[in-house]
């Protein structure tokens, strides 16, 4: 019988990480391992700077297609494609002292990478693309239009907890994270060594 109501309790997954290849993979990852085992709760803890449009936007579509119950919980930072990755849960909470950074794309060019006309053209209409997939991502999240969401993005808006909650960003605040004996998988981002 207690197997039964442990295996009911939702398992905490606390992802302090930029959203890249790595930590994308772990989180999904450790969410199919324990969706095998049957469970069909979990909590995501996040605090992360963002990072990749691509690993972002597919974690969310990951996450919010899964026949499961997603929690995410602002713990700190929720920063860019952080913020992507919050949108997955159903239910969204932040921690009081926390913030949301929302911001443009960007594109970065290696070296002194040299690019003809139409190569730039594609590269801008890439970012357009991701910009508009962000946004919209965000919009149906909240409520708001796709356009004040975009406007945000470009003014580089920051949010406190109240004010991400005005925007229907955040459901409730809530300085508890999880219940005492929960099963916790931590996610972090491990910087590989340069060899000399």
């Amino acid at each position: 019988m207690s197997a039964i109501i442990e295996a009911m309790e939702p398992v905490v997954i606390r992802f302090f990480a930029p959203v890249v290849d790595t930590t994308v993979n772990a989180l999904l990852s450790a969410i199919d391992e324990k969706m095998k085992q049957g469970i069909r709760d979990f909590i995501i803890l996040i605090s992360s700077p963002g990072g990749s449009v691509i690993h972002g936007l597919s974690a969310y579509n990951y996450l919010k297609g899964l026949p499961a119950a997603i929690t995410t919980h602002n713990f700190g930072s929720v920063d860019s494609m952080g913020i992507v990755l919050y949108c997955a849960g159903s239910k969204r909470l932040s921690v009081p002292q926390a913030r949301f950074l929302l911001h443009g794309v960007r594109s970065g060019f290696k070296g002194e990478q040299n690019l003809e006309e139409p190569q730039l053209e594609e590269r801008l209409k890439e970012l357009r693309i991701d910009m508009e997939n962000i946004a919209k991502v965000i919009a149906a999240n909240t409520g708001k239009s796709v356009e004040d969401v975009t406007n945000a993005m470009l003014e580089r808006t920051t949010l406190n907890p109240e004010e991400a909650q005005s925007w229907g960003l955040v459901h409730e605040i809530k300085s508890q994270l999880f219940e005492p004996g929960s099963e916790i998988i931590s996610i972090q981002f491990q910087q590989q060594s340069q060899k000399p």
